[in-house]
């Protein structure tokens, strides 16, 4: 399945100006044959815009959905677009993946919260491995600091993740993070991970860009630079599967050695 990694700040504060981003990289990405098009962390709304994250959320049937939804039909192109997600009084730092028929196939809460920022605007959601059939493979959801710890994607990697999709705003002095950690969460987990950043300067963030998608290999297929971009990257369901059979990490785990880990 033909990736399309869309590297991008887009317009904080602005859901209007996002939704026609997304819709101008959708149609690009048509044109490339992608299959999946996915997007930064907090995209629809910008990160760094305090108290306009409450302001601005959404459920995750709200009218931004509604929107993505008619693009993603549209342009014929799946979509993991992240957002801020109202439900009741709690908002979640969210990513939802659209088919291309523009149905709702899944809805994804960051899990672990980075720094006081976004501890102070978010509530931690609690389900671990959020999944979702597409094209023929299972594409698994976390986002930014969650694929940082490793227990994350080992649970998806034992739960049958191809493809896990992590929308991030990876920020300076982390950039090893996307240049050395993804392509070995890859490897050790045997999954393609597709790490998709956004870009520059948001009040106290800088955003550092470096969005990959890393093969069971380890190795990157696709590696952006600084700046706004929309890069391409093909998931192969037969060579992953000739890795797994190769590599015997997933088969070799002793896991009753490991209960003093939790």
């Amino acid at each position: 399945m033909r990736t399309a990694l869309l590297q991008s700040s887009g317009r904080p504060g602005s859901v209007a100006e996002n939704l026609k981003v997304l819709d101008e990289a959708a149609g690009r990405a048509a044109a490339a044959g992608v299959g999946l098009l996915i997007t930064p962390e907090m995209f629809l709304t910008g990160y760094a815009i305090g108290d306009g994250i409450a302001r601005l959320a959404e459920p995750a049937d709200g009218d931004s959905a509604d929107a993505v939804a008619e693009i993603a039909s549209r342009h014929g192109v799946a979509v993991v677009y992240a957002y801020p997600e109202r439900d009741g009084e709690a908002v979640y730092n969210s990513a939802q993946l659209i088919s291309a028929d523009g149905s709702r196939l899944a809805n994804y809460r960051k899990t672990h919260l980075f720094g006081c920022f976004e501890r102070d605007h978010f509530t931690p959601g609690e389900q671990q491995v959020v999944q979702a059939e597409l094209n023929g493979l299972r594409v698994g959801i976390l986002i930014c600091y969650d694929v940082e710890f490793p227990e994350n994607v080992r649970a998806h990697a034992l739960a049958g993740t191809d493809l896990l999709v992590v929308p991030t705003a990876q920020m300076h002095p982390f950039q090893f993070v996307a240049e050395s950690m993804i392509p070995v969460r890859a490897f050790e987990n045997q999954m393609y991970v597709a790490y998709v950043n956004r870009i520059g300067l948001e009040e106290e963030f800088e955003f550092i860009g470096l969005s990959t998608l890393a093969g069971p290999d380890g190795v990157a297929r696709a590696r952006a630079g600084r700046g706004e971009e929309l890069v391409f990257a093909d998931t192969d369901p037969a060579f992953l599967a000739a890795s797994r059979e190769n590599n015997p990490y997933l088969k070799d785990r002793r896991p009753g050695l490991y209960g003093s880990l939790v």
